[in-house]
């Protein structure tokens, strides 16, 4: 069955998702972008081509791709010891880095021996505020209370962390003396006319952001949950400005870049990294079909989202849902719009 087939509003009614975006590209264009459902229960405003949702874990996508681009600059390096660059704050030498530094390649493929502690990195809490990089690495806030550490020798297992994408997020800030928004517009928006992702959401425009909502369909607290990291969860975006970033991988792979990524870098980012075969820089990876699939997820309060893509097929898949299914996003209704698509396999 093709995507062409499946009843997406009837799907949504099923899996009670509120509202829905999706982008397809097919040969390195967007060839369909369609929207579905409501961006806020219990009113008429619907998702459009401008509806913004929040992208969560994809972040990370964005920030493998913004790293490379630093490398690129000669800013920083991909297997150099993060603690040579880092000046605000620096990973703690203990037992587990006596043989083995922390380098970018181990905090982007989620092999540096950090873990992150028991419910950290939850959504803004107003009474609290934004913490620093720092405070957050050094445990003095409501959303990290203990200090990271390495916990385990680099390179030996894979712990999923968005302190370590904290730490990256550190760095870039560190060795460019810019925001972390600032320099993601700089290198990568800008030149890519990504024009609906930005990392928080002001007052005044709040008419384009899609309401978060759980699986009951209700409104969440708060409606738009923030998470003030950046780096690793604190991008919006749009279906079509993620399959922009997604075409711009597909691009670089044959020499066609916009922001100066290399082949050679688009490459590595595609690469299976460390100890883990399924782990590339920013994403993650599976050859299972005989083609590589790359993959990208977002999961947080009242959002599920999904970028996955086959570069070397030049095809790929963007869904956005403002609804939190409590289940797996291939378990709902993201799934059911991927085992739909056949990405031309």
């Amino acid at each position: 069955m093709g995507l062409a087939n499946l009843n997406i509003k009837e799907r949504m009614m099923y899996h009670n998702v509120r509202g829905l975006g999706i982008a397809v590209i097919n040969n390195a264009r967007i060839s369909m972008a369609e929207h579905y459902g409501d961006l806020e229960a219990i009113t008429t405003k619907s998702v459009n081509s401008s509806t913004i949702f929040s992208a969560c874990s994809i972040s990370k996508f964005l920030t493998g791709m913004l790293v490379m681009l630093l490398i690129e600059k000669g800013l920083v390096e991909l297997d150099e010891d993060i603690n040579k660059k880092l000046k605000s704050w620096k990973v703690p030498d203990n037992k587990f880095t006596e043989n083995k530094n922390v380098t970018l390649r181990n905090l982007l493929c989620h092999q540096s021996g950090i873990i992150d502690p028991d419910e950290s990195f939850t959504q803004l809490k107003s009474n609290d505020g934004i913490p620093t990089m720092v405070d957050l690495l050094n445990g003095k806030s409501p959303y990290c209370k203990v200090p990271i550490e390495v916990q385990y020798e680099p390179e030996r297992n894979f712990q999923y962390s968005d302190a370590g994408y904290c730490i990256i997020q550190l760095l870039i800030e560190d060795v460019t003396g810019k925001s972390f928004e600032d320099i993601a517009g700089e290198l990568i928006f800008h030149p890519l006319e990504m024009y609906n992702s930005p990392f928080s959401i002001p007052e005044k425009e709040r008419k384009n952001f899609s309401c978060g909502h759980d699986k009951s369909g209700e409104l969440v607290d708060g409606k738009y949950p923030l998470y003030p990291y950046p780096a690793a969860s604190g991008l919006w975006s749009t279906p079509t400005d993620l399959s922009i970033l997604v075409i711009e991988l597909i691009n670089s792979l044959k020499g066609k870049s916009k922001t100066g990524l290399s082949l050679s870098k688009a490459k590595e980012m595609i690469t299976a990294q460390g100890c883990k075969e399924w782990t590339g820089l920013g994403v993650f990876l599976d050859d299972s079909k005989g083609k590589l699939e790359i993959s990208s997820l977002g999961w947080g309060v009242g959002f599920q989202c999904m970028m996955v893509a086959y570069p070397f097929l030049e095809n790929g898949l963007v869904i956005m849902t403002n609804t939190d299914l409590g289940v797996h996003q291939l378990k709902g209704i993201i799934g059911d719009i991927y085992n739909a698509n056949d990405f031309g396999l």
